[in-house]
């Protein structure tokens, strides 16, 4: 996502440097800077720029440019060696087909972002509500935003709709998290009788420069007009980011930050114009071709002892082998690269495929590295509740009953002792299994911090449903999906959160009676404490008792001693579920008194404020009676672990780097066999100086074939002072997993990756948070989730699920590469033929700067003659598709290059040279009179001799191949008729013709089909033995 620049010297227009802003309430006019429009804008080119750039891109190629300056050299009279049409018709082809297809992209492209760019968005203004696009939102503008709508721009959140005066926002589109995250209206707004009473208020908010932090910022909120003058600090809490969704309610913020200046936008790189790692190599021969070029020039010259203008016979000589560089490679590569993509997109196996960027297709065949997000991507983002363990007992989803009528007999059946709190002894005694099943249920259903909230669904309204607890129209909203999947089990077995506030909870038994709670104390999750506490009050007994859940790792020194703690939540872990272990603690009046005196106390300190807050609370956690464990699991996509079976045989390293927590991300990994059973897992433990970060690197390099997981803080620690230790070091493991990551930081490690190993990095993302990441990559990849398109319309190649990757990869990538090479190696092979014929028949004939053959005859042979046929070849394969994915250690092959390299490129050249000489030597020997008849033989025999080594090359025949090359012949038939300038139609209706043109042909393919056939025998390559 790029927004677009109002001008090449926009930083003189005062939008080049980031100002801190006052924006007045509803009133943009009062602005006192220019700000970029709300627009996103992902277009290579503008109307102008177009045929410039796409010109300027073209011929940056030192291949494109040599065609250009070949072309114009026709315009000198003393170069020209023929018809201008020779020349200029190729160039001219080769430049409308790249220019149409450029076209196509960037059209597709304005029509995507024109879609973002008019979602509907309403304004409140003097008028009333009216409707604005989202492209039309300025700063200072206030905009209503709906549940389950994007946030169009930057704003500061004024008013909720929501009666507890508070909201919760989706933001994995932007920081990759999962949990909801809770958002509070400025006060003095949210206080106001009417939305429209924000226009009537005098106020403005004082908001810092734009900036890429999206976890922090500072600001004010200034009412002039109340006595006395109103002043609100501002913080993260009161923003709404762009890229994030309304998760309840309707709000009204103001926009403060536009276009350029919105933080997702800062936290996304440009895209970079990716040019593929396979024309970079064919650019690489073409050169070694040009050289070969200079070289036979100069010798031609050379053995004319430089008589005469020689400078200028040096220059016909390029002309004249000008063919020895083929300018339909270009045509032929970019036409098959369209092709490819077209097949992905037919491909009935992996549907809704989408090629955004066809010159690329051949990166998919190459991939060494895979780097995935997490969430959305690996994972669908729905969790489920899978187990409850008590110690003795588990009850997974199966059992799910019995803990229904535990629960039901727990409030159906009289009370048979008295409450723990009065009669210490009781505790002692061990409790019954109901009991304890209910003891659970009941933490779990209190110890979180979801707020049931009740929609009118058509048949009741809100107000009616909230009064009766209606079930049908009840939606559980929290900062995590965690916590919904707790609370909705609670409710399965027979206890239903019914209702919440800010100091009440309300729980409905089995039976439809309503337990009232009074909430004393809430602490809330942090990443660095890994658990949440509440003091509750049970009105109708009036017990006070401490509820706690939390990690492992911090629950094990807080809960009283225990054997089966440690044992089980590591038999869940390996299951990958997400384990929290509840416990419980009975507080007396007093006890509870005394708490909360020290703990207001603590609140008020100026200095070391939190750590005094959480030594108070430490005080409490302390021999607590440990209640339950539960698991629950977030569902992985479909077919997530064959698909990464898949990639692993076929030797590319995955990488998962996601912004969730170090915990969820461990689980994931192990649920998902990113990390296989018997593969240890190495925490890379967290590092904030050079001593700390050298400690821990040599650690983990005695550790072998270990997975690595490590936290961005750490990662960006080693980058800073061990980049390249730490870089060899993660290269080396099976898998590494990178969480807490930022989006820059995951662009970040897909570069350094590239540059350190050589090697193609292929990235694979669904959310906002993973574009950087997406565009950085050689090859990227958008899964199309449920969190918006943002991903899948900024990457190379959009999916609908992470399965398809298997196939796009093995299949398609393997094909694509596999094919172009096939496709670039023969038609240099094309062109060599007949530049060797050309230098055979210039030497005998005393190095006469003379065309063997005139006008059409060498366009001809290019394109009608033998292009079909050639082009055909992208239809090959060497096995079915079901074979490679079979079998992916096929593609490992590919990782080495070999289908293109300087070994199978020399090979071809010496066979070029051999049928070239044959050919023209064998004209020359079996010609009687005329001149003509050389032309006549040499030219038949050559495209008889292209036709038999494309049959040659092909290793599964379709039938479109058979047409295209019966279709050549009659092409060169037919058109004998007109070429009786160049051929003596007569004389190729002679015996004598046809036995001479048999015997020049069989000696130039029969060798090379006995060398094919004995090589197959003896040496047959690994693809082979499958298909045999």
């Amino acid at each position: 996502m790029r927004p677009r620049k109002c001008c090449p010297w926009s930083s003189c227009c005062g939008m080049g440097d980031f100002r801190p802003r006052t924006v007045w309430l509803g009133h943009p006019e009062k602005r006192e800077q220019r700000y970029p429009r709300n627009v996103i804008n992902n277009q290579k080119y503008n109307f102008f720029t177009f045929l410039p750039g796409v010109l300027f891109n073209q011929f940056k190629y030192f291949f494109n440019l040599y065609f250009l300056l070949l072309a114009c050299s026709q315009f000198v009279n003393e170069l020209r060696l023929g018809a201008l049409y020779t020349y200029w018709v190729p160039l001219g082809f080769v430049l409308i087909i790249t220019i149409v297809r450029e076209a196509v992209e960037e059209i597709r492209c304005f029509l995507r972002d024109k879609e973002v760019n008019s979602q509907i968005y309403s304004k409140l203004s003097t008028r009333g509500t009216v409707k604005v696009k989202s492209s039309g939102i300025q700063v200072g503008d206030l905009i209503i935003v709906e549940k389950n709508q994007r946030v169009p721009a930057d704003m500061i959140f004024l008013r909720t709709s929501e009666r507890n005066g508070s909201c919760f926002l989706r933001t994995d589109q932007l920081d990759g998290e999962t949990d909801w995250k809770l958002r509070l209206p400025v006060a003095c707004t949210q206080r106001l009788p009417t939305a429209a009473d924000l226009l009537q208020i005098r106020s403005y908010v004082y908001a810092e420069e734009p900036n890429i932090d999206i976890h922090n910022f500072i600001g004010t909120f200034t009412r002039e007009d109340g006595d006395p003058p109103v002043n609100e600090s501002l913080s993260i809490e009161n923003t709404l980011w762009a890229s994030t969704v309304i998760a309840s309610g309707t709000v009204v913020g103001v926009v403060i930050y536009t276009g350029k200046e919105l933080r997702s936008v800062m936290n996304t790189s440009n895209p970079r114009h990716k040019i593929g790692l396979f024309d970079l190599e064919v650019n690489c021969l073409t050169k070694i071709l040009f050289g070969a070029l200079v070289v036979v020039s100069l010798v031609m010259v050379a053995l004319q002892h430089f008589a005469g203008r020689w400078y200028l016979q040096i220059f016909r000589f390029l002309l004249l082998f000008s063919n020895i560089v083929p300018i339909s490679l270009r045509v032929n590569l970019d036409m098959g690269k369209m092709v490819f993509s077209w097949m992905i997109k037919k491909d009935a196996k992996i549907p809704g495929t989408v090629v955004r960027a066809s010159t690329i297709p051949e990166q998919l065949g190459r991939i060494s590295y895979l780097l995935t997000d997490k969430t959305g991507t690996l994972t669908q983002n729905e969790m489920v509740f899978r187990r409850l363990h008590l110690g003795t007992v588990a009850y997974g989803m199966d059992s799910m009953d019995e803990v229904q009528s535990h629960v039901f007999s727990a409030y159906t059946q009289p009370p048979h002792d008295a409450p723990a709190s009065r009669a210490p002894a009781a505790t002692k005694v061990r409790k019954t299994i109901s009991s304890r099943v209910h003891e659970a249920v009941k933490a779990i259903a209190l110890v979180h911090n979801v707020t049931p909230v009740y929609e009118a669904n058509g048949v009741t309204d809100q107000a009616e449903a909230e009064q009766h607890y209606e079930d049908t129209c009840r939606v559980y909203q929290a900062s995590s999906p965690d916590e919904v999947s707790l609370v909705q089990w609670t409710e399965s077995v027979g206890l239903t959160l019914v209702g919440r506030d800010q100091s009440s909870m309300q729980l409905r038994t089995p039976s439809g009676q309503i337990l009232n709670f009074t909430i004393l104390q809430i602490f809330p999750f942090t990443y660095e404490s890994k658990r949440m506490g509440i003091i509750v009050r049970d009105e109708s007994t009036g017990e006070i008792t401490f509820y706690m859940k939390g990690a492992d790792v911090v629950m094990a020194g807080i809960v009283q001693y225990n054997d089966w703690l440690e044992e089980e939540c590591g038999n869940m872990a390996r299951e990958g579920l997400r384990v929290l272990v509840v416990a419980k603690k009975s507080l007396t009046e007093e006890q509870y008194q005394d708490f909360e005196a020290r703990y207001v106390q603590a609140k008020l300190s100026v200095h070391d404020r939190s750590l005094k807050v959480a030594t108070v609370i430490e005080s409490l956690e302390m021999e607590m009676e440990l209640l339950c464990l539960t698991g629950v699991e977030d569902q992985l996509q479909a077919d997530v672990r064959p698909t990464l079976e898949i990639l692993r045989n076929a030797g590319i390293k995955v990488w998962m780097l996601t912004g969730d927590k170090l915990e969820t991300a461990t689980c994931t990994a192990k649920n998902a066999h990113l990390v296989t059973r018997n593969q240890d897992v190495h925490v890379f433990r967290p590092v904030t100086t050079r001593s700390e970060a050298h400690l821990e690197l040599n650690a983990f390099r005695r550790k072998h074939d270990c997975a690595l997981v490590i936290s961005g803080d750490s990662l960006e620690v080693c980058l800073k002072f061990y980049e390249y230790e730490f870089m060899e070091l993660a290269c080396q493991c099976p898998a590494v997993v990178c969480c807490r990551c930022a989006p820059t930081q995951k662009a970040q490690i897909v570069r350094l990756l590239q540059e350190r190993t050589g090697k193609l990095a292929c990235a694979v993302g669904d959310g906002g948070n993973d574009v950087s990441m997406i565009q950085e990559a050689d090859c990227g990849v958008g899964v199309e989730g449920k969190e918006g398109k943002q991903a899948s319309l900024a990457a190379d190649f959009s999916v609908t699920q992470f399965k398809h990757l298997g196939r796009l990869l093995m299949v398609h990538g393997r094909n694509s590469y596999k094919r172009s090479a096939a496709l670039s190696q023969f038609v240099i092979h094309r062109s060599l033929c007949i530049s060797t014929m050309q230098a055979v028949f210039s030497s005998v004939f005393y190095f006469a700067s003379v065309p063997l053959y005139q006008g059409f005859l060498i366009i001809g042979y290019s394109t009608i003659y033998t292009m079909f046929p050639v082009f055909s070849l992208v239809l090959d394969k060497d096995v079915k598709s079901e074979v490679a994915m079979l079998y992916p250690e096929l593609y490992k092959d590919l990782l080495k290059g070999r289908p293109l390299s300087f070994k199978t490129f020399l090979i071809w050249v010496l066979i070029s040279i051999y049928q070239g000489s044959i050919i023209m030597y064998g004209a020359l020997l079996l010609f009687e009179s005329e001149f003509v008849h050389i032309v006549a033989i040499s030219f038949t025999s050559l495209i008889l001799t292209e036709l038999l080594m494309v049959a040659l090359t092909i290793q599964t025949w379709h039938w479109l191949m058979i047409v295209a090359e019966l279709l050549s012949l009659a092409c060169y038939i037919a058109s004998l008729v007109f070429l009786h300038e160049f051929i003596d139609v007569y004389f190729i209706a002679t015996l004598s013709f046809v036995w001479k043109v048999t015997v020049i042909t069989l000696v130039s393919c029969l060798p090379l089909y006995i060398l094919k056939y004995l090589r197959r025998r003896f040496s047959p390559p690994s693809y082979s033995k499958l298909t045999s």
